[in-house]
């Protein structure tokens, strides 16, 4: 069992609050207890009497304080309360309040009727009202103190007598039970905060992988295009006994060292794509896939996150042509126009196989694109052509805002 410095502080609140309670149910059998052995007797049935009342309450101090652990597991959510223990406690209660009223008619309780009243009453109000709605606490209570009110009242005493006999206990007990049930309410509220932390943790693990995940993708999948292109190209070349597929080969060794880099940038988390580079490289692989590649990137500046949201759009894009279909040209338009930044990549061939399956590339391009508050349409354009658009506001963002978003 941990010490008191070693929990957390979550952990001191929760065996604080359990603690108070308790103490709480004790207080109540402890008190009733002395004062029922305080009490001079003269005869022998008074002291059975007071002897009955004495174990009834020790007896209920018990049962009720295992309705308390069991109470307060089930109003956190952390377990259930025996079907038994609730009547088993009420009884015992009843039995206990009946012992002190019975004893009034013996003893003289002058004065001490309503404490002792309080006290029997006290163990099981102040723990059973954390197993039912707040109307249902004070209902019950009420209909409590009407019932030890008759009570006493059939003693003999005055309905003036018996109606200021169970004041206290009213006012004491009703006064605990709020206690009690707020000190759990804002228990609970603490446990839920811990959870949705701990949710959030769990979340943000969730969002890394799919972040890993997706940089794995947009880096490897190009890079794996271009080597299956090129060793194919090697192997055709070998066949024919030219000298040109060693020199293919030897790409295909720079694009692997090349792409072995790229992955642990990926793994360390610094993995950026620089919009001018991924526009070279669309360029150079699709020629070397032999499709025509026209790049239009005009003068616009724009700031480092968005160039490197559409450096990956690029980058997805290019992968897209050399894996679906057998395009012959492919188009890259980057213009700016009413504050908004828009690359188009159409191609002429994959119209089909692009738009029945986007895949999981298109949609970690929106993932990226939304970051920076920008959008994505892919889709089948006139003539038979493909044609992919990514579009993104420049609005009033920073640079060093757009950074931070991608």
């Amino acid at each position: 069992m941990k010490g008191w410095s070693g929990r957390s502080g979550l952990a001191k609140v929760d065996l604080y609050t359990r603690g108070t309670v308790h103490l709480i149910v004790w207080v109540g059998v402890l008190g009733l207890t002395l004062l029922l052995m305080a009490r001079p007797v003269r005869e022998d049935g008074q002291l059975v009497l007071v002897l009955a009342a004495s174990l009834l309450a020790i007896a209920q101090g018990v049962l009720c304080g295992r309705l308390a652990r069991h109470a307060m597991d089930a109003y956190l959510g952390q377990g259930q309360v025996p079907r038994r223990l609730v009547p088993w406690a009420a009884a015992v209660t009843a039995a206990t309040t009946s012992a002190v009223v019975v004893l009034a008619t013996t003893v003289d309780l002058t004065g001490l009727l309503p404490t002792m009243l309080a006290a029997a009453l006290t163990p099981f109000l102040t723990v059973h009202c954390l197993l039912v709605r707040n109307r249902t606490t004070a209902l019950i209570q009420l209909v409590v103190l009407v019932v030890v009110c008759a009570m006493v009242w059939l003693t003999g005493r005055t309905a003036d007598q018996a109606l200021f006999a169970v004041v206290t206990p009213g006012f004491l007990n009703g006064w605990l039970a709020f206690t009690a049930r707020a000190s759990m309410w804002m228990l609970a509220v603490m446990w839920e905060l811990r959870e949705a932390r701990d949710v959030q943790a769990r979340l943000a693990v969730a969002e890394e992988r799919l972040r890993f995940g997706r940089d794995l993708h947009d880096v490897m999948g190009r890079n794996l295009a271009v080597i299956a292109l090129k060793s194919e190209l090697a192997v055709q070349l070998a066949r024919r006994g030219r000298p040109e597929a060693v020199d293919q080969m030897a790409e295909v060794q720079i694009i692997a060292q090349d792409s072995q880099r790229e992955v642990r940038d990926v793994v360390r988390g610094y993995r950026e794509a620089d919009l001018s580079v991924e526009l070279e490289g669309a360029r150079g692989v699709l020629a070397a896939a032999g499709i025509t590649c026209s790049v239009r990137s005009g003068d616009a500046e724009l700031p480092a996150g968005i160039q490197s949201a559409l450096g990956w759009v690029v980058r997805e894009a290019t992968t897209n042509v050399l894996r679906h279909g057998d395009a012959r040209r492919c188009t890259i338009s980057l213009r700016t126009a009413d504050d908004t930044a828009l690359l188009v990549v159409e191609n002429d061939g994959a119209a089909e196989a692009a738009a029945g399956t986007p895949g999981s590339g298109l949609a970690g391009l929106r993932e990226r694109l939304s970051a920076v508050d920008g959008t994505l349409e892919a889709g089948p354009a006139r003539g038979g052509r493909f044609r992919l658009t990514a579009s993104v506001p420049l609005g009033q963002r920073t640079g060093q805002d757009m950074e931070e978003a991608v």
